[in-house]
């Protein structure tokens, strides 16, 4: 069963996360991301999608032009879970290759 992180767990997660931070007023993590143009943000966009997909865990998003602002937060917990984690550490290795 899916459980909400600690937050010790919480914590410990963040000091994994590079430039991930936690929402201010809610249970949940974000970045900011910045790419050459629209077409690379959306590409990237599309591979989190089918990441996100098959794992059943979807972002909240917004993009502008080449800035994708991503946020997440497990709604079945009503906070942060391994889910989470996963999905911003795929984010953070599909960013910077």
């Amino acid at each position: 069963m899916l459980q909400k992180l600690t937050a010790q767990e919480q914590a410990e997660a963040l000091t994994q996360l590079k430039d991930w931070s936690l929402v201010d007023g809610r249970e949940a993590i974000k970045r900011t991301l910045i790419f050459k143009d629209f077409n690379a943000a959306f590409g990237f966009m599309t591979r989190v999608a089918l990441y996100a997909d098959k794992h059943d865990h979807h972002p909240e998003w917004f993009n502008v032009y080449n800035r994708v602002e991503v946020t997440l937060a497990t709604h079945d917990v009503q906070g942060l879970s391994i889910r989470d984690v996963k999905l911003a550490t795929f984010i953070n290795e599909i960013y910077h290759q």
